[in-house]
């Protein structure tokens, strides 16, 4: 086990900001198409995080054209280019699973002054 640690620690990025559960973030994301590569940017609240070390993951929600879209991020993984905090949010659990079933400005999160 500890020898998976120490391989493992090669591939574990230092320079991430430090989010919790209900910022509102950016993911800059690495798109192959072909044989062409480009950033695709996605934007929406963290709503959950899980797991430690390498096989960290979070998940952000966002709602676009009425229709909600959740997507899976491992932390560490080398297609997650970038991660950029908009806003703070303020919130009392530790998954925000809830938000899901509420529509409108129900679904907001409170901002953290």
């Amino acid at each position: 086990m500890d020898a998976l640690k120490i391989i493992s620690a090669d591939s574990v990025k230092q320079d991430l900001p430090k989010f919790e559960v209900g910022d509102t973030v950016r993911i800059g994301v690495n798109i192959r198409e072909g044989d062409k590569e480009r950033v695709q940017m996605f934007e929406g609240t963290v709503i959950a995080r899980k797991g430690s070390g390498i096989g960290e993951t979070f998940t952000v929600r966002r709602v676009s054209y009425g229709v909600g879209i959740e997507r899976v991020f491992p932390i560490h993984s080398p297609n997650v280019k970038e991660v950029k905090v908009i806003r703070r949010g303020k919130v009392r659990r530790a998954k925000l699973y809830y938000l899901r079933d509420r529509v409108g400005k129900a679904a907001k999160v409170k901002e953290q002054v």
